[in-house]
């Protein structure tokens, strides 16, 4: 890592011309770990490790693609007279969200092909997709993005961050929200929670780990969107990603509620088995 006098290289290796970002190692260093955990669980619960690796070789790039359309798509404007710039995905510019629903969708159709329970695969990869959203917001730190409006040094030093952090959010002079942090740390809780609520006996049914995903991810990123100065707008007064939030929160706890109205009821998520 190029580190002087705090300030950060985004570029981690360069050769030439190849240029490998420290966003890319990142982010790649939160998938393999999120896949790591969803092996050991799975095979707990009666997955294989072949059926996550198929599952993740598939729903990590059309995710990716997904992500990246979406970002697109709320920008379109930008990027039909800057078309040479729609993939360069290296600079930022990827929708969780996008992620979240083009991943969901591939996991849904090789679920329906395979004969596995959906509702307990995601039940396996709830966490862990929090724990890689942790981790892969410093992907965002490196490149100086996703962070809200602007503060004070004091307000940072208030909040008792280390100085590169603090260093990193001075852009042109200005400090600013760390919100990458907020996001980091609100998902590392939700990890910790849904394991914790995911180990305990007769209490949550299988579908329901996935769930309380939904509510504690879109509940935090409402409001830690309402700090972000990067937001996507429908207008001029909507962010996207807080509708979304409010869409999927609400969503959750509907199916949560009709779900459990199920006779017979669902199995509980530590009897689940994926046959």
């Amino acid at each position: 890592m190029n580190i002087l006098l705090g300030e950060i290289n985004p570029i981690a290796i360069s050769v030439g011309p190849i240029q490998i970002y420290w966003y890319g190692i990142i982010i790649a260093i939160a998938m393999l770990v999120a896949i790591s955990l969803a092996i050991g669980e799975g095979k707990k619960r009666g997955l294989s490790e072949d059926a996550i690796i198929d599952i993740s070789l598939w729903a990590i790039p059309i995710g990716f693609v997904g992500a990246r359309f979406y970002y697109v798509l709320f920008e379109l404007d930008y990027y039909l007279q800057n078309p040479n710039e729609i993939l360069a995905i290296w600079n930022g510019g990827i929708a969780i969200y996008g992620g979240l629903i083009a991943g969901g969708l591939t996991m849904y159709i090789y679920t329906k092909k395979n004969g596995i329970s959906l509702a307990l695969l995601l039940d396996v990869l709830a966490p862990n997709v929090l724990l890689a959203q942790s981790i892969g917001r410093w992907g965002n730190f490196m490149n100086q993005e996703a962070h809200g409006g602007p503060v004070s040094r004091q307000f940072l030093e208030n909040l008792y961050l280390p100085e590169i952090i603090i260093k990193q959010m001075e852009i042109n002079g200005i400090y600013y929200h760390p919100t990458f942090l907020y996001e980091s740390l609100w998902s590392l809780l939700g990890f910790f929670l849904l394991i914790v609520l995911r180990n305990r006996k007769k209490l949550l049914r299988q579908g329901e780990v996935a769930l309380s995903y939904i509510l504690w991810y879109s509940m935090g990123r409402f409001f830690i969107e309402g700090m972000r100065t990067d937001s996507l707008w429908i207008g001029e007064f909507i962010r996207v990603s807080q509708i979304l939030s409010l869409v999927l929160f609400v969503g959750a706890i509907v199916t949560w509620y009709v779900r459990r109205q199920d006779y017979p009821p669902k199995p509980y998520y530590l009897e689940g088995e994926a046959n």
